[in-house]
């Protein structure tokens, strides 16, 4: 198994310019939020109109939300270290707990007919999910990185060229990463695959 523990970040109090706006990115960027964002703007696609920002609403709910508060509920009772959980072993029970909030999310958008695009990626979100938790039982892979590639996929899937800046994003979160001493380039290069293998998983559903 992995010995590799990320430091303990400094806070943006104690940190400089560099580390200041890594911390930034690696907090506006962080997985839950990319979920929520993803879901919304899919769900817009999947129907041009309100009512697929509505069941993006719904699935964002299960696989965005209800997993940030199990985090924050889990620092707050002091189980967690921190938001982003950066020791590897204290990543196994909201991992899991997040899955089973997401299979709840499924159940309910295919028992209320949601559009397809949106369950499909509800579903390729299940699988990143559960090869992220497979794969942290024994190494210490960038969730950031691997939810980071699954977006760029899904938004060069659903909105083809126009999409391309996005592409961005890649770097830029393993830059944040990687300044915060958060991982190592390995983990960060395959997070990235898993999030692009794992969003494979829309094309096959949607």
């Amino acid at each position: 198994m992995s010995s590799f523990t990320p430091p303990t970040p400094p806070s943006y109090a104690q940190a400089g310019p560099k580390a200041k706006a890594a911390k930034l990115v690696t907090d506006v960027l962080a997985p839950g939020n990319l979920v929520i964002a993803l879901l919304l703007v899919v769900g817009w696609h999947s129907t041009h109109s309100f009512a697929g920002v509505g069941w993006g609403a719904l699935a964002a709910l299960f696989c965005g939300v209800v997993p940030i508060a199990i985090i924050q509920l889990g620092v707050r009772r002091g189980r967690l270290t921190d938001k982003h959980v950066r020791v590897r072993k204290q990543r196994i029970v909201p991992l899991s707990a997040s899955i089973l909030s997401v299979l709840v999310g499924i159940a309910l958008l295919y028992a209320f007919d949601a559009p397809s695009d949106v369950s499909a990626l509800v579903i390729a979100m299940l699988v990143g999910l559960a090869s992220v938790l497979l794969v942290t039982v024994w190494w210490q892979i960038s969730a950031h990185n691997a939810v980071a590639g699954g977006t760029v996929l899904i938004l060069l899937l659903v909105y083809g060229l126009p999409a391309l800046p996005f592409v961005l994003l890649l770097p830029l979160v393993g830059w944040s990463r990687r300044v915060l001493k958060a991982h190592t380039l390995a983990q960060l290069v395959f997070g990235t695959a898993l999030g692009l293998i794992s969003a494979a998983a829309f094309v096959l559903l949607r």
